[in-house]
């Protein structure tokens, strides 16, 4: 049965109406062209490298590091944590070492992307009793030990229970040192991520219908991107009065001519993320949606402006801040205004240090990468989020995707 949308598409107000509606793989688009190549052998070197570099420059013998977005970084071994320990060791000097159940050394052999001395345990021995044992044969027993930051804690428990004579540290001024700053191969896999999910909101915003519940237009978008390429990460759509609590609202919620439809979707390229959010209203903006989605649009550029090389990271949330409390909203993260950061890092995790939020000190530098999303959410009416992922260059900040040109015409 064919299903009828009405929805107000560009800068004239151009009404389509009573236009059939399908979602059938026909109806896909194709493959974005131009991926560029994944992360290589030579660049994940390289990487360790520059850790090596800061670990001396620190006074740090040896890194360890479990399951999750940095082991990816340095060593390409893609792996989910568990009970069972794996993890990396990378020296100040010299070829890491990877630690893993001896019966999971083929599998995470697969990925791994770099030289590497593989020691396996099995299932009755004590993994840190390994790693421990590494560190020693490597005259690092006595030595700092850093561990990256989001490792659990047994990791920590065990390590200070076989190697007492080491001194433990957190490990994220070096991997942060590293991640933080993006290489042209990063910056190019995260460009395309952003390029799909683009073209993912041109091929689904002109099919939302009357009726679609947020799941509904998040399955249309989720088979956009795949289609196009790109792993889908997330789509979160919020319509109505629920655009006005930041991620959401448990209640039924279905598209209604005249209300705001919220969508924050984002997907991945070899790991790289993409995160994208577009406000718009399904048929005619009321004057105060169109008053709040323009005053979003002009605190997304003053953000924007503001993130200049050398400046604080949190100068550019003071700066978007600063501009909503002299249009009366706030102050602070009250409400109705801005109750969240402005933005957040973004790379092989959809959020990752550092925010530009109040207080935050780190210099912005070329190859750092922030999403620019500083919305405006007034309880019980609706809210507006224009999201924008930008990356420093020698001139300053660079666009992944353009900003929304108006209310009308979202993508």
């Amino acid at each position: 049965m064919d299903r009828r949308r009405l929805i107000t598409l560009g800068a004239a107000g151009l009404t389509l109406a009573a236009v059939p509606f399908s979602s059938g793989a026909a109806d896909l688009p194709a493959r974005l062209p131009g991926a560029p190549p994944p992360i290589g052998r030579a660049e994940r070197e390289a990487r360790i490298a520059k850790a090596q570099r800061l670990m001396r420059e620190q006074g740090v013998s040896a890194l360890l590091i479990e399951p999750g977005s940095s082991l990816i970084y340095f060593t390409g071994v893609h792996w989910s944590r568990s009970e069972r320990l794996t993890c990396a060791l990378i020296p100040a000097d010299g070829e890491i070492g990877v630690v893993t159940p001896f019966f999971e050394e083929p599998s995470v052999r697969e990925s791994l992307g770099v030289p590497a001395e593989v020691r396996t345990w099995q299932e009755h021995e004590d993994p840190l009793a390994l790693v421990a044992g590494w560190l020693r044969d490597r005259k690092l027993g006595s030595g700092v030990v850093a561990i990256e930051e989001t490792n659990r804690y047994f990791i920590v428990d065990g390590l200070k229970r076989n190697l007492p004579t080491a001194t433990l540290r957190n490990g994220a001024p070096v991997v942060r040192g590293c991640r933080m700053i993006k290489s042209p191969a990063e910056i190019a896999l995260m460009q395309h991520a952003s390029n799909i999910t683009m073209a993912a909101y041109r091929h689904t915003v002109p099919k939302i219908e009357a009726g679609m519940r947020p799941g509904d237009i998040g399955r249309l978008i989720n088979q956009a991107t795949a289609a196009l390429g790109g792993d889908p990460e997330f789509a979160l759509v919020l319509l109505g009065e629920a655009a006005a609590y930041p991620h959401g609202s448990g209640k039924p919620q279905a598209v209604k001519a005249g209300e705001v439809v919220l969508m924050d979707c984002g997907c991945t390229v070899e790991g790289y993320q993409s995160d994208i959010s577009r406000t718009f209203v399904f048929g005619e903006p009321t004057a105060k949606q169109r008053k709040v989605w323009g005053e979003v649009r002009r605190g997304q550029q003053i953000a924007f402006e503001a993130a200049r090389l050398g400046a604080a990271a949190g100068s550019v949330d003071d700066a978007a801040r600063g501009y909503y409390v002299s249009l009366g909203y706030g102050p602070d993260y009250k409400l109705p205004g801005l109750s969240h950061r402005t933005g957040h890092g973004i790379g092989l995790d959809g959020h990752e240090p550092v925010n530009l939020v109040r207080g935050e000190t780190t210099k912005l530098a070329p190859g750092m990468c922030f999403s620019d999303e500083p919305g405006i959410y007034i309880p019980g009416e609706f809210g507006v989020r224009l999201e924008d992922c930008f990356h420093m260059t020698e001139q300053g900040p660079k666009w992944f995707s353009q900003p929304s040109e108006s209310i009308e015409k979202p993508v």
